[in-house]
């Protein structure tokens, strides 16, 4: 099998997690509160403009010019589809300017742009590539599982459509088949290290939506509560 082939099988248990997620399930039947998805969407944009310098780190770390400007062009494409997608959202929720003032990334957010930097800072573009790969290929994966939904909402309807649609499939494949090109004949100790990367991207992916549904923040819960009493 391929890199991709083996490290996706691995992290099956994962990535059905996220499938089966019921912030998932619940966008696909059109319930999904709208405050859930409202403090999401503000986490998502949070996530993709460091995503963007991440593929942007990926572009500075190629090793030919090709490469150099795809990886800047996927940047590109993160920054004017991606964002342009959530400032449509922001105004569809009404999201202030003051809530957008106010914002702060939750733990779980913070953690997997934190990971992200640190693979692309401590290694080379194998390294930057395997950690932002699962962002790409999961999404794309729920797109085409969600495509048949019809959750007759609009914000929902678009979300969809967005993650599904062939102009992202081929950037997913497009990156696929690099990650392959990268990890061929590498030692199994390095293949190991670019699996890890993937896994723990893999993992942050499903605490995403747990983070979102449970609208999470930097407090310890009933804990901070029981200290009160």
């Amino acid at each position: 099998m391929t890199f991709c082939e083996e490290v996706r099988q691995e992290c099956n248990d994962l990535w059905e997690g996220s499938f089966q997620h019921p912030f998932v399930k619940s966008l696909a039947a059109g319930t999904l509160p709208l405050d859930i998805f409202q403090y999401y969407v503000q986490q998502d944009a949070y996530y993709l403009t460091h995503f963007a310098k991440v593929q942007a780190l990926g572009a500075v770390k190629a090793n030919d010019l090709h490469t150099t400007q795809r990886f800047a062009k996927h940047a590109e494409s993160t920054c004017i589809a991606e964002l342009s997608l959530h400032e449509q959202f922001f105004t569809m929720l009404e999201i202030t300017d003051e809530e957008l003032t106010a914002f702060e990334p939750a733990p779980t957010a913070y953690e997997y742009v934190s990971h992200m930097y640190r693979s692309a800072n401590n290694g080379d573009l194998a390294d930057t590539l395997a950690a932002i790969l699962p962002c790409y290929w999961l999404y794309y994966e729920i797109g085409e599982r969600l495509k048949d939904s019809k959750p007759n909402h609009p914000i929902y309807d678009k979300w969809i459509q967005t993650y599904g649609s062939e102009w992202f499939g081929e950037l997913v494949e497009e990156q696929i088949n690099r990650m392959n090109e990268l990890a061929e004949d590498l030692p199994p100790a390095r293949i190991q290290q670019l699996k890890e990367h993937f896994r723990k991207s893999s993992y942050y992916e499903w605490h995403f939506w747990e983070m979102a549904w449970t609208k999470q923040q930097w407090t310890i819960g009933h804990y901070e509560k029981e200290l009160t009493k």
